[in-house]
């Protein structure tokens, strides 16, 4: 007795396959990263907010308002993505829970089964909460930047500071391929078609968004190179003629 093909079939071969590319593009896109990070956007994104917490911790702390309301805006985005990411947790576990099946056999081309529903949302349901673990993690480490940055002795190494601003950025990229992986993996309650050519889809818009073709800036010395005794000669220059100014202004007759 032969094997018979079935609609359902389709699931076992499409449904893997899509989630292989995704997570094959992935594994490529983390080893271009720690190997050669200049050829990806993160990278790139990265080494611009490394050079800016440097450039930041170069003014006084009184004068860190411009930074804080950056990270201020990190703060806000972070958290809005956060609730979106609990409150669609909370849907997807209120439709698994409900038992009834609101699409019929007609309308999606593959395997409609009760069991293959469950599978379906729990697996959408864990891309939701990665997501969401993602951005609490990525709030925490921001909040901690921001305080770190606007320590008014200005005791700090670079270097923690640094780390505390990349780790969130690098929690918050996650995040996003959470919700990328949640995207594909909707489309599978329409059928493992659409999951398919999500996935393929989706890989190609993230390979030209991920790529990078721009050279890597070279900014200038820290504060504690020449551009900072630089601009604390010209801070001292500046205050030396108002001094100056001054004198000869209460001598005027």
């Amino acid at each position: 007795m032969g094997w018979k093909w079935k609609e359902a079939d389709l699931d076992l071969i499409l449904v893997p396959f899509g989630f292989f590319i995704m997570c094959a593009y992935h594994i490529f896109l983390l080893y271009r990263y720690l190997k050669h990070p200049e050829t990806t956007a993160i990278g790139y994104e990265n080494h611009n907010k490394k050079a800016w917490v440097e450039k930041m911790l170069q003014f006084e702390a009184k004068d860190r308002g411009l930074c804080v309301s950056v990270l201020s805006g990190n703060l806000s985005a972070s958290t809005s993505l956060t609730s979106i990411s609990l409150v669609l947790c909370s849907l997807i576990g209120a439709l698994l829970g409900n038992s009834s099946n609101n699409f019929t056999s007609g309308i999606i081309l593959g395997d409609t089964s009760e069991s293959t529903n469950s599978i379906k949302y729990i697996a959408i349901l864990s891309c939701f909460l990665l997501a969401f673990a993602c951005f609490v993690q990525t709030t925490r480490h921001f909040v901690h930047g921001t305080f770190l940055i606007s320590i008014p002795t200005g005791d700090v190494p670079v270097e923690c500071i640094q780390t505390a601003v990349l780790r969130g950025s690098n929690f918050w990229a996650l995040g996003l391929r959470a919700l990328y992986f949640a995207t594909t993996l909707l489309l599978w309650i329409f059928g493992p078609i659409p999951m398919f050519v999500g996935s393929v889809a989706t890989v190609i818009i993230l390979h030209c968004l991920d790529i990078n073709k721009e050279p890597m800036i070279q900014y200038g010395s820290n504060r504690n190179g020449n551009g900072g005794r630089h601009h604390l000669m010209e801070k001292i220059g500046h205050e030396f003629s108002s001094v100056v100014e001054a004198f000869e202004h209460s001598r005027r007759p």
